[in-house]
């Protein structure tokens, strides 16, 4: 199956070896993207409100460089470094879908990249 790298400037750069978004058939990768502002490069957020409306549009930007929105995605994972963060992230996250919401899973990690409270991936269907 061949597959269809996705890469937009709308979005921060990736921070390793690994690609913004990878589509194979019908099914879009999403790398986990943290708050980074990808017009400055820096995580400018000062609460997790901030951070999760960051990484909500750092997302919409990559669904859209495939041409697809929130409708098409199917699976998401959340990770957070304290869960006592869960309910302000769900209030933000809820807010950029509507209808059916996709599946989802959420953990609490010991930390994350560049120290920042959240990331989330996710897996999108090109075609619905």
């Amino acid at each position: 199956m061949e597959k269809k790298i996705i890469n937009t400037p709308s979005a921060p750069a990736p921070i390793g070896p690994y690609s913004q978004a990878v589509q194979t058939g019908n099914l879009l990768f999403i790398s986990g993207q943290i708050p980074i502002n990808p017009a400055t490069g820096k995580i400018e957020a000062t609460d997790i409100i901030g951070e999760t409306h960051q990484v909500m549009q750092n997302l919409k930007a990559i669904l859209g460089a495939a041409h697809i929105t929130f409708e098409h995605v199917v699976k998401t994972t959340i990770l957070l470094s304290d869960m006592g963060l869960f309910a302000d992230v769900n209030e933000v996250y809820g807010k950029y879908f509507s209808g059916d919401f996709p599946a989802r899973e959420t953990y609490a990690v010991k930390t994350l990249p560049k120290n920042v409270n959240l990331e989330i991936s996710m897996v999108a269907c090109i075609q619905l």
